[in-house]
């Protein structure tokens, strides 16, 4: 047992993908890992890989675990998304705060009615990069390049990814031409070619694109 481990229930990792997208959702990832279990989840993952590091193959069969480790009970895990209609309309800091909030209130066992935990000393969220968790967390930590060194907040990016990446996949079925099946809403030279030449969706990011329109 290490050092979290040994003074917390729960360490939450939480991490954010589809910042930088023309289309599609930002997605906030979080997967709270419960102190008695992090021995058996730490076998389970015994390497820490950023997600965007790995092949897209490597990506399900993690996230396939993730899910069977979650009905084993070692740990529970959630993503929430916002839509580019409110990024457009709010802003991404607002979107990824909206997001990020309501992932905690799902994998957190405190949120549970008539849960034992004090969320004051229970719990700990461990966030990647610039997040930061609302103030009522008492105990965080923002870590730069966090998915590369905390195995929660690995495993929350690699949910964050896999669910974004699907729901662009799901998106490229009603919207054929744009190719978000291959970009995922990225701005490559053939998103960009394909707005010329299309237009936009509604699930396009319209303030990542006043300069087309």
């Amino acid at each position: 047992m290490n050092k979290r481990t040994g003074k917390y229930e729960h360490i939450i990792g939480i991490d954010e993908v589809g910042r930088g997208p023309l289309a599609g959702p930002v997605a906030v990832g979080a997967v709270c890992i419960y102190a008695e279990h992090h021995k058996r989840v730490t076998k389970l993952f015994p390497v820490i890989k950023d997600s965007k590091k790995l092949t897209a193959k490597l990506r399900d069969e993690w996230n396939k675990r993730i899910f069977e480790a979650e009905s084993l009970g070692y740990l529970s895990c959630a993503v929430a998304f916002v839509p580019p209609s409110v990024i457009d309309k709010k802003g991404l800091s607002h979107a990824i705060r909206s997001a990020l909030t309501r992932a905690l209130k799902i994998v957190d066992p405190v949120s549970i009615p008539n849960s034992k935990f004090n969320i004051q000393y229970s719990t700990l969220v461990l966030l990647d990069g610039g997040l930061r968790a609302p103030s009522h967390y008492l105990y965080q930590e923002t870590i730069i390049k966090g998915d590369e060194k905390e195995l929660s907040i690995a495993l929350a990016s690699i949910v964050a990814k896999v669910a974004r990446d699907k729901k662009m996949v799901a998106l490229a079925k009603k919207f054929p031409e744009h190719g978000f099946e291959k970009h995922k809403g990225y701005g490559t030279h053939a998103h960009y070619e394909a707005i010329k030449k299309h237009g936009i969706t509604p699930h396009h990011r319209k303030s990542f694109l006043k300069g087309l329109l």
